[in-house]
């Protein structure tokens, strides 16, 4: 009889899914990967996706294990599931969708909702938050979908999650965990449950809270693998699938954070910077700290929106050479960019760039642009690429202020996770900028890695996630910060970076007027 000591992870992101095998020690013992377009947009700033493509990819990907990495099925111990954040599917009783997901990357809005009214009106104009609210009642994909397609909210049995949804179609149940809770839903991010009755945000999102799902806690069992999920994936009949969270905070415990002071980088699609707390701190006012992977705790977060999709901009608008260079040699176009900047002294020779290249909410507001200042002649595209990895590094740095102003909690060290944590270059400049020691976990799918963390807790094989953290999660490459070079950037960030975005607010304002761009 086979030892039951395998996890599988499936980590569903913004452009391809993976199937991922750990053993106990946290060591990736086989992978295989589907990618996939990220999404369709039927109209400017739409992005839509067919949820079929996720269950597609998730069968193909667990098949791939199988036939073609030889992992034996009987020793797996559990299953584990992490997804993008946001993106929603309104589905029947049935559970078959019925319309387009909408994903994260969305930005429509629903404008012309009446303002809440009542005695949360009246606490949200004195505390000079209507705005805000109205944001969010703007921002909220469900508004929209009520709003311009009522015959699918009419038919909707449960309006879910990506992870509702994958989770539906594994165990056949109505069912996710807490931990993927991160969505302009009516969740309590507090308390870790879907709001009172009479919380603000069922002012905002006025429909019926039969239509959400139940929630099961970060290393629990959501349920058992179905006879026809097991048919179409391979994975075992009747195996164990156990709640994880999004894939933000299984990166944060699977770059090893599992502490206050340690902030966990994720140079993502989305750059953020998480810390793990037990105490709830909302980074901005009415803007949540997100769900943690481990129950009961809280994932602090600030974020700069489309982070490291400036660097697929960049490859995309001038990384023409390094493309057909890689192609030639077998690299990835990044491994080139990043000799590219071998020689780019720290400060980009006077280049700064402030990444705020899709607007904010309260940092930066709704009226932000981009900005690059400091251009001579003596600059090259190797100069702007590297600006653009030193301005997420200086914006992320602000989160990492705000978050210990709120918590009161110095941030001592850091981990990197995402594309970003494949170049030394990224690191080094985050090391120096941050004044901090920077490490790159031992592995770089730490999402999955915190997704098989759950699991293992969940399935018996480490008692608790303390244990499973410290057994799982190895510490890579440590970059030192250079005292010179964090000297020049303390200058440049205090004196420069922080002065800008007021300096150049009228300007975006007034742009915006003259344009109408950015609504």
């Amino acid at each position: 009889m086979s030892t039951k000591d395998l996890l599988l992870a499936i980590d569903n992101g913004t452009q391809s899914l993976k199937a991922l095998v750990f053993d106990p020690a946290g060591q990736l013992l086989a992978k295989a990967q589907v990618k996939f377009t990220p999404y369709f947009s039927k109209q400017p700033a739409w992005a839509e996706q067919d949820p079929q493509i996720f269950w597609q990819a998730l069968c193909r990907a667990c098949q791939q294990l199988w036939s073609h990495h030889g992992v034996d099925k009987q020793r797996l111990a559990a299953v584990a599931l992490t997804t993008q954040r946001g993106t929603v599917v309104n589905v029947d009783k049935h559970g078959k969708p019925l319309r387009p997901a909408i994903l994260w990357l969305d930005q429509r809005k629903t404008y012309g909702l009446p303002p809440v009214g009542g005695l949360w009106g009246i606490i949200f104009k004195l505390a000079g938050l209507t705005k805000t609210v109205a944001y969010l009642q703007a921002e909220a994909e469900a508004n929209w979908i009520r709003t311009y397609q009522p015959e699918v909210w009419q038919k909707t049995h449960k309006y879910l999650l990506l992870s509702g949804y994958l989770t539906y179609r594994l165990i056949e149940q109505f069912v996710d965990s807490v931990g993927c809770q991160v969505a302009y839903i009516p969740f309590d991010y507090k308390r870790l449950r879907w709001s009172a009755n009479w919380d603000w945000k069922w002012r905002v999102l006025p429909f019926d809270p039969a239509l959400l799902p139940e929630l099961i806690p970060p290393a629990r069992t959501l349920g058992t693998i179905t006879t026809r999920a097991s048919q179409q994936t391979g994975i075992p009949e009747g195996l164990p699938l156990i709640a994880a969270a999004a894939d933000k905070a299984c990166e944060v415990i699977g770059s090893g954070s599992l502490e206050s002071s340690i902030g966990c980088l994720s140079y993502g699609t989305t750059a953020t910077i998480n810390v793990t707390h037990k105490k709830y701190v909302e980074p901005i006012p009415l803007l949540p700290a997100y769900p943690s992977a481990v129950p009961t705790y809280h994932a602090v977060e600030v974020q700069v929106y489309r982070g490291y999709w400036m660097v697929k901009w960049f490859k995309e608008e001038f990384g023409h050479l390094e493309k057909q260079e890689a192609a030639k040699q077998g690299l990835t176009p990044e491994e080139l960019f990043d000799q590219l900047v071998d020689d780019i002294p720290p400060g980009s020779m006077g280049l700064i760039l402030q990444p705020y290249w899709t607007p904010g909410l309260k940092m930066p507001g709704p009226e932000a642009k981009g900005a690059v200042i400091g251009f001579g002649d003596v600059h090259t595209r190797a100069h702007l690429y590297r600006s653009i990895l030193e301005g997420l590094a200086f914006a992320l740095r602000e989160g990492k202020e705000r978050i210990e102003k709120r918590s009161r909690i110095p941030i001592t060290s850091l981990r990197v996770s995402g594309g970003g944590s494949q170049s030394r270059n990224a690191l080094q400049l985050t090391a120096d900028i941050f004044g901090l020691p920077t490490a790159k976990p031992h592995l770089y799918e730490t999402s999955g890695l915190g997704a098989a963390i759950d699991a293992a807790v969940g399935a018996g094989i480490h008692t608790d996630f303390k244990t499973a953290v410290w057994a799982m999660t190895h510490v890579g490459e440590v970059y030192e910060p250079d005292q010179k070079n964090v000297e020049l950037y303390d200058a440049l960030y205090h004196d420069v970076y922080q002065k800008l975005y007021k300096r150049l607010k009228p300007l975006y304002e007034r742009i915006r007027e003259i344009t109408g761009y950015p609504k």
